[in-house]
């Protein structure tokens, strides 16, 4: 009898899992900053402790990336001139980005904008989340 139980719930889950739309992957943020940028350890000063515990860095957890440094091979492509430059990425791809550092009082609210466009548009699947200037995944 639990056997009987068991099994009907795998087949139904694998069901549901089959006919739900397919889900976005992972959003991250990711910051790309300087060692030497002011800007950048204000937000670190500001905004940086709080941001993993905040429902925003629970949607978009970040990644920080050195442009001093190597540029990990998925990130290769973008274009980043100014430092700190927010990057928000969904499926694979930039969805919106955020250059420079306004102050905690409008980083936030600027995130959200993203995130809310992102996440409405990811409803429907990966294919309808906003394109940025370029896909990021599939790197050459």
């Amino acid at each position: 009898m639990i056997f009987r139980i068991a099994q009907f719930l795998s087949v139904l889950t694998l069901t549901i899992m089959a006919i739900a739309p397919a889900r976005a992957q992972p959003a991250q943020l990711v910051m790309f900053e300087r060692s030497d940028c002011r800007w950048c350890l204000a937000w670190h000063r500001e905004v940086g402790g709080g941001y993993p515990l905040s429902d925003e860095g629970k949607t978009a957890p970040l990644r920080r990336v050195d442009l001093d440094g190597e540029r990990p091979g998925d990130l290769a492509k973008l274009a980043i001139l100014y430092t700190p430059t927010f990057v928000l990425v969904a499926c694979g791809r930039e969805t919106g980005r955020i250059t420079g550092y306004p102050g905690a009082d409008f980083f936030y609210p600027r995130l959200d904008n993203l995130l809310e466009q992102m996440e409405s548009a990811a409803k429907q699947g990966c294919a309808d989340v906003p394109q940025g200037k370029l896909p990021i995944a599939n790197v050459e």
